[in-house]
């Protein structure tokens, strides 16, 4: 049986002021604007909000689990610890991080427990995406503050089953969803979308326009207004759009 790699990369980090600002737009408005700049379908299907309430916006960390075969994995929860990659994962973290884990939409293996999700907590991480499950879910829920998108929980741990932990900070398909390390990841009580790094900036610019407009039309629509004049924003009401950015100190 080989022994995985455990000198595993790092990620390169977005700017600061790039992820605040898509924390701010959330995750509805970061999937439909990124349409306009080809990305078709960003969302991560399968995960759904453990933690309601919780926005995050972070870098993704990312983990990539396999099929178990045993000549290439045969160990049990405990043995040889520091061979296990879904630990090295974690090593990685730094304040604002958000893990994202490809588990093959696994129902039978939990990623991660109560001692590593505290662990990532401590060193500042923020959210955890799985395409499967974590264990000790009351434990994690009652005594962590994290954002959490999963498929499920489960009471067995990681390789229990039929999954075992072959990669971190590459590449990984979530469902579907690619997701390089790095990418932002944009994730609230709508779902998780993954931004690509490189369209980040553009992406905000897109999404605070949008969103401004729209909080003007919501508040018209609050008022009596019309569907058709207000949402999306006509050229007839833009007028009176530009006098209310005005009045905003726009």
């Amino acid at each position: 049986m080989s022994e995985p790699d455990t000198h595993t990369p790092d990620i390169v980090r977005p700017p600061k002021e790039l992820v605040d600002g898509l924390r701010e737009v959330g995750a509805a408005t970061a999937a439909g604007e990124m349409k306009k700049l080809g990305v078709q379908n960003p969302t991560i299907l399968g995960p759904t909000p453990f933690s309601p309430g919780k926005v995050v916006a972070g870098p993704a960390l990312t983990l990539q689990f396999m099929p178990q075969r045993i000549d290439v994995y045969n160990q049990d929860e405990f043995s040889g610890p520091e061979q296990q990659l879904h630990r090295h994962v974690l090593y990685h973290t730094q304040p604002g991080d958000v893990v994202c884990v490809d588990a093959r939409g696994s129902m039978t293996s939990g990623c991660f427990g109560n001692m590593m999700l505290t662990f990532f907590q401590g060193r500042g991480g923020v959210g955890v995406v799985i395409d499967g499950c974590i264990r000790d879910y009351p434990i994690v829920q009652r005594d962590l503050d994290l954002g959490l998108w999963l498929r499920g929980v489960t009471p067995n741990f990681h390789t229990q089953t039929d999954i075992y932990p072959n990669a971190v900070n590459v590449p990984i398909a979530m469902n579907n969803t690619l997701v390089l390390p790095g990418d932002i990841i944009v994730a609230d009580d709508d779902g998780v979308v993954a931004v690509p790094a490189k369209f980040a900036a553009d992406l905000l610019d897109l999404a605070s326009q949008h969103a401004e407009w729209e909080e003007f039309s919501r508040d018209k629509l609050l008022a009596g207004g019309h569907l058709k004049r207000y949402y999306p924003l006509s050229d007839d009401a833009r007028p009176e759009y530009e006098a209310w950015k005005k009045e905003q100190g726009g």
